[in-house]
């Protein structure tokens, strides 16, 4: 069974004969639709696309495929638009928290396909900095939120009432600035060689980054500048000036805009768990629906869209 954004994938490409173009309108990053299209090539078993300078054209098999694929997702967009009407999801809004990372790099392609199935339901996101999203999901201020927890670190139970999925798990690896010593080897570089290098650090300000920070000063790692800003943006800009070093999530390292070098920490054990906090049975139908696209989308793979710019070693 072919999965249906794939085969819209496919079919975008068809339309747009670029992977580029394609990924800017589905929502998507260059290298995440990529991704969506070699799987959908195994799921096939055949090349489905041939990349020239000036783009992507489809072989045989990808017309073929894109051809059905077309017929099959008219025909689910038109259920999508049938089940709406059932379940009072035309019309009304959806509100969504979500923090930094997510926001950018998760949710857009979610929310752009929740769109396309539901025109009609009014969509507002929020800036919800972990723990603050779980709180205003309790409090009815958002229908659903994006949020995360850090290991190590504790984490306690949420308010009565609200359900928290885990939708991925990434690992937390090591930024430098481009050419840094600790770059310069292959493999995973163990922790305690953090000892005496200036961090740049997310605590006290960041909640759930405090256990992470104190495993950090057990080996020796020295804040050299606190960087008090919710977002990881300023703190890779000021890794890659040479300001220090720091320990931030695979995704935020492989989608920053400051050149960084990524290396792998060993032992493994710092990562970053993505969840969904909702209200579970008590959700409405469009936050159900949304909850749905948000597992569909992470939940199986344990892996977010975009996060194939592997660190070294």
């Amino acid at each position: 069974m072919y999965d249906p954004t794939r085969l819209a994938a496919l079919v975008a490409v068809a339309e747009a004969g670029s992977i580029t173009r394609a990924a800017a309108r589905l929502g998507y990053t260059a290298p995440a639709l990529s991704q969506q299209l070699a799987k959908l090539e195994r799921e096939a078993g055949a090349a489905l696309l041939v990349r020239h300078h000036r783009g992507a054209r489809l072989t045989a098999a990808g017309e073929l495929l894109a051809g059905r694929a077309r017929r099959v997702l008219d025909e689910l967009d038109q259920a999508r638009h049938e089940l709406a009407q059932l379940a009072g999801l035309s019309g009304g809004r959806l509100r969504v928290g979500t923090f930094t990372t997510a926001g950018i790099h998760l949710l857009p392609p979610v929310l752009s396909a929740f769109r396309r199935a539901h025109p009609e339901v009014e969509l507002a996101v929020a800036d919800q900095e972990p723990p603050s999203g779980i709180a205003a999901v309790a409090a009815g201020e958002v229908d659903l939120a994006l949020t995360h927890a850090y290991e190590p670190g504790t984490i306690g139970p949420p308010p009565v009432g609200v359900c928290v999925d885990p939708l991925l798990v990434e690992e937390l690896v090591l930024v430098t600035s481009v050419g840094h010593r600790l770059a310069e080897g292959t493999g995973r570089l163990p922790v305690a060689e953090l000892a005496g290098r200036p961090l740049i650090s997310s605590a006290p300000r960041h909640p759930p980054r405090r256990g992470v920070e104190d495993a950090l000063a057990e080996v020796g790692a020295t804040p050299a500048v606190i960087c008090e800003s919710p977002g990881y943006a300023l703190v890779c800009a000021l890794v890659s000036a040479g300001l220090g070093v720091a320990v931030v999530p695979e995704m935020v390292a492989s989608m920053a805009a400051a050149p960084l070098s990524v290396r792998r920490l060993e032992p493994a054990s710092f990562r970053r768990t993505i969840s969904v906090a909702h209200r579970g049975d008590r959700s409405s139908a469009a936050a159900a629906t949304l909850l749905a696209l948000l597992r569909s989308g992470f939940g199986r793979e344990g892996k977010a869209p975009g996060t194939n710019r592997a660190p070294a070693g």
